[in-house]
């Protein structure tokens, strides 16, 4: 669907708002913390789409009566979803998509063409497309995994199915490991998974999904004071932009992805969930 914007506007009037406007809108509490109105509703009208995304705060405690609810809206095509509501949001599915029948939890739900609602997870896709779009690539390589919380669970299971040789999991909470190390497996027994203390020896790629090193915290999440400059690094905090291990690893020489990267590639990758087909 392509915005037509008219030849004029009144002095009382905008251009990125009609009645012909579809909406999407993302579910979270709180909410007032999100990006994604922003930056998802710039991706819809980068691709000349007539759609805006709106921050909607639903209590905890009204999630499973307003939702089934809020799908009956018309002009509604698509929900994201934040915490706390991954999981819960697996109600709302008719159909799941690959990477959320693995993880148990989905951050995108949009209308199937037949009726009804699927949904997906994007955490660990946005990451995938990240490096995608940097050309670096997971097949083959040795990665280290850090954080199995919900991105970090995500992340695994995303990178899983690009088929690597190896993923090393830890998390302070070992029961978490073993859960994604078992997604993993899941996913393809071909992978030699171990669950282990962070280490840079015999790995390609080190992947940070836990918040150590977020927003002032000057640790960094593994002991290592140098890193081989041959390793590619990530770490999925958004702010700062260059966290503390980030910033090692570029005096090291190593190739940095931010996590700003995952989530414009987790953006895109949503509207393309919604619909919305890039130029």
């Amino acid at each position: 669907m392509n915005v037509t914007a008219p030849a004029t506007l009144a002095a009382d009037e905008v251009a990125f708002v009609s009645g012909r406007t579809r909406l999407y809108g993302i579910v979270g509490h709180p909410i007032e913390q999100v990006r994604s109105p922003e930056m998802v509703t710039a991706e819809l009208h980068g691709r000349g789409a007539d759609a805006i995304l709106l921050p909607i705060h639903v209590l905890p405690e009204d999630f499973d009566t307003v939702l089934p609810n809020l799908l009956k809206v018309a002009n509604l095509d698509g929900l994201i979803f934040t915490i706390p509501f991954k999981a819960a949001a697996l109600a709302l599915c008719d159909e799941l998509g690959p990477q959320a029948s693995v993880v148990g939890a989905i951050n995108a739900l949009t209308r199937r063409e037949g009726g009804g609602w699927k949904g997906e997870i994007f955490d660990g896709l946005g990451c995938v497309e990240g490096f995608r779009r940097r050309g670096i690539p997971f097949a083959g390589r040795r990665v280290m995994l850090i954080g199995t919380g919900g991105a970090g669970s995500a992340i695994g299971v995303a990178v899983a199915f690009q088929k690597p040789q190896s993923i090393r999991v830890f998390d302070m909470d070992e029961g978490r490991s073993r859960d994604l190390a078992e997604r993993i497996a899941k996913v393809d027994p071909a992978i030699r998974v171990e669950i282990g203390a962070p280490t840079v020896d015999d790995i390609d790629i080190l992947l940070n999904a836990s918040p150590v090193g977020m927003l002032g915290d000057p640790r960094r999440p593994i002991a290592a004071e140098t890193l081989p400059a041959s390793l590619t690094v990530f770490d999925a905090i958004v702010k700062p932009e260059t966290t503390p291990l980030l910033a090692l690893a570029e005096s090291c020489g190593c190739t940095v992805v931010r996590g700003r990267e995952m989530m414009r590639g987790q953006i895109a990758s949503i509207v393309d969930y919604f619909g919305h087909a890039r130029a």
